[in-house]
């Protein structure tokens, strides 16, 4: 049985990025910022719209954030976080949420437990986790590659017309599978609680270094999830349909923002260099919470 460990990380920049249509009033955001003055620590706050659309590329701070920032506190859902978790990508600076939405498995801290999970915070009662991400680099024709990252998955789905799209999956330069559906997800462990649960993918320790491969609504009968090393890379290249028409197919990374690909075109996908720090205040494993999260 694993022991949990404190931190003697003594740590004094506190921000709080803020999803706004979950705290309309910025009533919880001003709350946590005045706990945290009162105990002698500097906080900060920024309203945060995880809706709406980012570029999603390398860029070390776009959020403009204060470099000396020690923890960031992301108030929203898990939604929010996984945008957090990309727009603080270079900063090296861990989060931990706090859940104002509905089931989730990232935000951890619970409105009604706020004030605790700040004391515990305030007095080195936490550890730390890294999880893994991706990145994708679009493949289009007549156009330089494009690298984008995700902490979940990057999902791969049919864009307009109902007819299914063929996906050709390579791994390692090798021809692996063709998947006939309506689309593919490919998921870090992170994500594996997530759409590739959802569309009857494996759950996955989240701290494990593995590449998940999920069709979402395949039509045939014998296809599944596909397991693969965190050190795989694969591909994804759009084929045609059988007269010869274009299919197009939309990518959507952390479901935050989207990009197009269409018959020729592909995506690498693999481990991304980086990785997402997470602050865990609860000594409960993962196998207590995904019990209590899936038996309601």
């Amino acid at each position: 049985m694993k022991v949990f460990q404190e931190s003697s990380v003594d740590m004094n920049h506190f921000f709080v990025l803020t999803n706004q249509p979950k705290d309309k009033d910025l009533k919880i955001t001003n709350y946590i910022c005045d706990y945290m003055r009162k105990r002698g620590k500097q906080c900060d706050y920024m309203v945060f719209a995880p809706e709406k659309e980012r570029s999603g590329k390398d860029n070390p701070n776009p959020l403009n954030l204060p470099a000396n920032v020690e923890c960031i506190l992301v108030l929203g859902g898990d939604g929010t976080l996984l945008q957090a978790a990309v727009d603080t990508l270079y900063m090296d600076i861990p989060l931990i949420g706090i859940n104002l939405g509905n089931l989730g498995f990232l935000a951890e801290v619970e409105q009604s437990h706020i004030d605790e999970a700040l004391e515990r915070l305030i007095g080195g009662e936490w550890q730390q986790e890294e999880r893994m991400m991706l990145s994708g680099t679009l493949r289009k024709k007549g156009k330089e590659p494009e690298k984008y990252h995700a902490l979940n998955d990057i999902v791969l789905t049919r864009e307009g017309s109902l007819r299914i799209v063929t996906y050709d999956i390579f791994v390692n330069g090798q021809f692996l599978n063709s998947y006939h559906a309506d689309g593919v997800i490919v998921s870090t462990p992170t994500g594996s609680t997530g759409y590739n649960m959802s569309a009857g993918g494996p759950i996955v320790e989240p701290k494990a270094k593995l590449i998940l491969i999920t069709p979402i609504c395949p039509h045939t009968l014998n296809t599944r999830s596909i397991i693969l090393s965190a050190e795989d890379e694969i591909e994804v290249r759009i084929g045609a349909c059988k007269n010869g028409d274009v299919q197009k197919t939309e990518v959507n990374f952390d479901g935050n923002f989207r990009e197009t690909l269409e018959t020729g075109d592909s995506i690498l996908i693999s481990q991304s260099g980086k990785v997402t720090r997470l602050i865990r205040l609860s000594r409960k494993s993962f196998l207590e919470v995904l019990h209590k999260k899936i038996s309601g």
